[in-house]
Order: C-alpha cells, then structure tokens, then sequence
C-alpha cells in the first residue's frame, strides 16, 4: 500500500504542475489585458504602459509563469490587480460558500442516488425499477440552470421558504449563523444535486446489476444468505468501486455546476468570483482559483482511487504492474 500511495502522490504532483502550465498558457493567449481594462478604454497609451509595469505585465511570459510557481510554493499568491487584496483572503472568503455548496450537493447525491439504485436493481423488470428509471432519465435531461430557475420560483417566490439569493454568513455577527447559512445552501444544493442524483442512479443500478449476474452471488444465497444480506454485504461491496470512481467525476461537475448556480441564487462563491475576474481580466485571481479547482478535484480522485484500492487490494498490484 505505501508503494501504491507513493506512486499516486508522485502522479498527482506532476498532474498538478501540467495543469498549472494549461491553465497559465490558456489564459496568455485570451485578448486584452488588466492594465488597458483597469485604465479604462480611453486611457493613453503611456499610461497603460506604466500600469503594466507595475503590475508585471510587461515582463516575458515564462518568467511571470515561474514567478508564479515560486509563490505558490511559498505561499505567496499575490494582489489582485482590482480589489488590490491578497488572492489568498479573496480565495479563502469565497471558498467558504463554494466547498459546503460542493460537500451538500455532493451529500445529497449520494443519500438520494444509492437507495434509488440499490432499489431498482433489487426489483430488475418490476414496477418499482421502472418508476426509478423513468425518474432517473427525467433528472438526466433536465439542464441544472433551467432547473434552478424553477427551484427559486417554487420554493422562494410562491411558497417563501427560502430566500431567492444571498447568503448570510456564518457567525452571528454577520447576521447569520450556521443554521441560516445551511439553510441559504440548501436550495442552491438540491439544484445542482438532483441531476448529478439522476446519473449515480442509474449508473448504481447497471452495477449492482452486473454483479448480481455473477457466480458467487448465486453461491451466496444458495448456502443460505438472505436476499437483503447479499445485497447490501456482498452485491454493494463489489458494485462499490466504479460507484465511487462516477461519485469522485461527480464532484468535479458540482464544482463547475457551483459556478452557474451560484450566480443565479447570488451566493459570493469561487464561481462567482471566477466570473467576475474574467470580466474585469484579473488574470492573477482566475489562475489560482482555477488551479485550486483542479487541485480540489484531483484530490477527491486521489482518495476515491485509495478507497478502492483499501476495498480491492488486486487494484493496487495491477496498477503496480502496470508502472
């Protein structure tokens, strides 16, 4: 297992450095830049100059990229080029609506998506297994945007039991609390959770069903084992692992579905953030918040891929053989 580990960081680290020089490169070559934007568009031109200077601007790409990478390492990742703030605190202050946003979706899917699964495939061909399929593949077309459109009218505008955007904070002194905040993210949740829920469903059944089709599942319950044991100690346990590697894709999708639904319940999230920066062409807070993203989830793979390595030890040998 420490072989495996090793290995796995090893890939992260070097995953993260090639998605840092995607995301420095990809940004480079979009048009205009934050000193002409700043300046206004009818700045002088000696003027734009000298804001670039002082930004940085104006120095080669390659060596802004390893200034870059230099305070990343050391922690350090710089001012914004509009709020004039450290991108730490910006990042640090968003992150706090985002990453809970992220978790109660992610919370909610799978409290939704698994008991749906393990269902339909336990009554394959029956009433109940259609009902969930019809259900699944409704979720599954419905767009998350058009989705959270409705949500706001039902639940905030004719019913009033949510607030139609903003967020109160999460320490009393900001007029909040942790009750409050949890309920301003819960309709924001569901929004982004319900179509991910559709997808895990129907992938939890296609695999809870493959494995009921194997051969020491019949052994199972022909020494004795009762339907409900086999399914949810011996079917689940094996149907788990490419359960956890769609959960671990998942994620990611919340993570870029935040950055719509964040603006239509007007939450001070990353993703609100991100589209603001790109408005305003700070390309400092994109990188790093981009970059934290990426690293969000290739954490979250990191750890699926240990869990499934802890739950089948044949994954860490085979992975072994083939490095």
């Amino acid at each position: 297992m420490a072989v495996y580990l090793f290995k796995r960081i090893f890939s992260f680290l070097l995953m993260l450095l090639a998605a840092s020089a995607v995301i420095f490169m990809a940004l480079e070559v979009l048009p205009g830049n934050a000193a002409q934007t700043l300046s206004g568009p009818d700045a002088d031109p000696q003027v734009v100059a000298a804001l670039a200077r002082q930004l940085g601007l104006d120095q080669p790409a390659w060596i802004r990229y390893f200034h870059w990478l230099s305070g990343l390492l050391q922690g350090e990742l710089g001012l914004s080029y509009v709020y004039g703030s450290p991108v730490a605190e910006l990042i640090g202050e968003r992150l706090q609506v985002t990453l809970p946003l992220a978790l109660m979706a992610m919370l909610l899917t799978i409290l939704i998506a698994l008991p749906l699964g393990v269902y339909a495939a336990s009554r394959h061909g029956r009433t109940g297994d259609h009902v969930v399929t019809i259900l699944a593949e409704t979720g599954m077309a419905i767009p998350s945007l058009w989705l959270a459109i409705l949500l706001v009218l039902l639940f905030a505008v004719k019913l009033q039991w949510f607030a139609s955007g903003g967020f109160p904070g999460w320490s009393v002194q900001e007029g909040g609390g942790v009750a409050a905040a949890l309920h301003a993210l819960l309709l924001p949740a569901v929004a982004l959770a319900l179509v991910q829920a559709a997808i895990l469903t129907r992938f939890t059944r296609s695999s809870m069903l493959e494995v009921m089709r194997e051969d020491y599942v019949r052994t199972v319950r022909a020494k004795g084992a009762s339907s409900r044991m086999t399914l949810w100690r011996h079917v689940l346990r094996n149907a788990s692992i490419p359960i956890l590697t769609i959960a671990g894709l998942q994620f990611a999708n919340l993570l870029a579905g935040a950055i719509v639904t964040e603006n239509v319940f007007s939450l001070p999230g990353l993703g609100r953030l991100i589209f603001q920066s790109i408005g305003n062409r700070d390309l400092i807070v994109i990188r790093n918040a981009l970059l934290l993203l990426v690293m969000m989830v290739m954490v979250v793979n990191l750890v699926v891929d240990l869990f499934c390595a802890a739950i089948d030890p044949r994954l860490q040998k085979s992975t072994g053989d083939a490095v």
